[in-house]
């Protein structure tokens, strides 16, 4: 695909839209680490410096991705809490369910944690402070989004409902390095089965960390 010079704003910000695009299909194929910026390129149809014109990094791009894909889990979540969540049961019952619904839905969604994975360590290294200042609003706007369609679910989240969320988040980020393990590690396992002791497996680890996560929040009666 050739592009021609975007003209008008209305151009400019399909060609943004097509990066992005672009990028998230990358990512149902690699890991985030994989992806550079000359690949991203190539596939668009342009040489890096126009790239460039759009997204000041690889960097910037995944930023922006990591927003997008949050904010789209976020309105799923939504209907999956309203299905999963017993509107008139005990809190701690409604905690567990909290719990379940949260690890099982971030643990489909390997490419959002794989982005929260990098956010820290690699995202946030290569972009200007004006991008880091337009990312962060955006966290904090996607950050009380969480916490209000979670307390509508446990209201006795109180004021550690910010907090719960943002360690779900991180908590997701951080698994997704050791999920899946890599071919090596599956060796040893398969040689020596009682190193598969260490092995983490997503949705329930996910929900061991988030119930142990909400004992520390929600009053216990």
């Amino acid at each position: 695909m050739t592009f021609q010079r975007a003209r008008s704003e209305e151009q400019r910000e399909a060609r943004r839209r097509t990066i992005l695009d672009t990028a998230a299909a990358m990512l149902d194929e690699m890991p985030v680490a994989e992806l550079s910026l000359n690949e991203l390129s190539r596939r668009v149809g342009l040489a890096k410096s126009n790239v460039l014109r759009y997204f000041e990094s690889r960097e910037a791009v995944l930023l922006e991705l990591l927003d997008d894909f949050l904010g789209r889990w976020l309105v799923e979540l939504e209907g999956e809490l309203a299905e999963g969540i017993e509107a008139g049961a005990t809190v701690e019952v409604r905690a567990a369910q909290l719990a379940d619904v949260l690890s099982r839905s971030l643990a489909d969604r390997t490419v959002l944690c794989d982005l929260f994975g990098a956010q820290g360590g690699v995202l946030e290294r290569n972009v200007s402070v004006e991008v880091v200042k337009r990312h962060k609003r955006a966290s904090l706007a996607r950050l009380d989004a969480m916490t209000a369609l979670l307390c509508r679910h446990v209201p006795e989240l109180g004021e550690g409902a910010q907090l719960f969320c943002l360690m779900c988040l991180a908590s997701s980020g951080a698994l997704s390095a050791y999920v899946p393990p890599p071919p090596s590690v599956l060796a040893a396992y398969a040689e020596e089965p009682a190193l598969a002791a260490l092995n983490l497996e997503m949705p329930e680890t996910l929900r061991v960390a988030f119930t142990a996560m909400l004992l520390g929040v929600v009053p216990r009666t």
